[in-house]
């Protein structure tokens, strides 16, 4: 028995998408601020349109982003929209005013070089060299223009062909994790036969949002109203979520692999495939934890050292961790 025919409105959908896909990614863009797909889930973008009857129309791998609100009551001065939706990709707030910052990936600002400077002048703020924030008499919260810090995690826009193939779109995303998964146009409009439903892929348990600083209009400027620790508090938090949501994106491409037909990826001796990196974090904490075994077991021995049956099962980049590791 054949599978059945896809709907044209469908087809012609697909096909203009992926000619626009198709193109290089030196030459790519779209209406988003980034203005491509972003590069952290393209591999799992183009799986998906492979599937006959799926196309993804619109994506954000996952994102932190610190932005200035627009005025009250007019265009104002927004580094950044705040639906956080659309036919991009990724969207990187700009510089613009010097009030924002943003950007895809985990956020490495703890880790950066500039020592020089803190961690609200890495985030486009100043700070007061008073006690802290205060509102002016009168003022109320939204009189105030916030500077808000926030992690987005992947959401994902899927148009299948079908109610069966959106079904199993979102069984997948919801075991993966990604359960405020929903989809629309589960009814077909205008008297039309087909039913093409458009499903979300998102996960917002894993998103996060602080008020980190005011705008002050005198200056023309971006204040920071928190210590730097708890700054570095919650860029560790987004860090966290960042790597979780990293999981969430590859159990959702097995899953769909899964449902697709394609066989679980088997592992060493027939065992649970495990990821390049979860691996190498896995070899690199039973080697410290080794490490810690031998030198207890020769202070326990008057500094002898007893030889561990059997090699140690590291490679080169896990051995040269450990040894810095254990200099810290």
């Amino acid at each position: 028995m054949s599978a059945p025919s896809l709907p044209q409105s469908f087809l012609a959908q697909k096909k203009e998408i992926l000619a626009k896909l198709s193109v290089p990614l030196s030459s790519y863009t779209d209406r988003s601020p980034k203005g491509s797909v972003d590069i952290g889930i393209r591999d799992l973008i183009d799986e998906i349109n492979e599937f006959p009857g799926c196309v993804t129309t619109s994506s954000c791998a996952g994102r932190v982003s610190v932005f200035l609100e627009g005025k009250r009551g007019g265009s104002g001065a927004s580094l950044e929209d705040e639906d956080g939706e659309g036919d991009g990709e990724v969207r990187e707030s700009t510089a613009a005013k010097s009030a924002s910052i943003g950007g895809k990936g985990a956020v490495d600002i703890l880790e950066s070089r500039e020592s020089a400077k803190e961690l609200h002048e890495l985030l486009g703020m100043k700070r007061d060299s008073d006690s802290g924030f205060q509102m002016q008499a009168g003022e109320k919260p939204g009189d105030v223009r916030w500077v808000r810090f926030k992690f987005e995690p992947m959401i994902l826009h899927i148009l299948t062909a079908s109610l069966p193939q959106a079904q199993k779109i979102l069984t997948a995303a919801s075991q993966a994790g990604f359960r405020e998964s929903g989809a629309l146009n589960l009814t077909s409009a205008g008297g039309e036969a087909a039913t093409t439903p458009m499903v979300a892929i998102r996960s917002l348990g894993l998103a996060l949002q602080a008020f980190v600083g005011v705008y002050d209009e005198e200056k023309g400027e971006a204040r920071c109203i928190v210590d730097e620790t708890q700054l570095g508090i919650l860029l560790r938090v987004a860090n966290e979520r960042f790597e979780e949501n990293k999981r969430r994106i590859e159990r959702f491409r097995m899953l769909l692999r899964e449902g697709a037909g394609e066989k679980r990826r088997v592992g060493e001796g027939g065992g649970e495939w495990e990821d390049k990196e979860v691996r190498r974090e896995r070899k690199r904490e039973e080697g410290l934890r080794r490490a810690r075994e031998l030198r207890e077991v020769g202070e326990g021995r008057d500094g002898g050292l007893e030889e561990e049956e059997g090699p140690l099962d590291l490679e080169l980049g896990d051995i040269l961790e450990d040894i810095d590791q254990m200099k810290l």
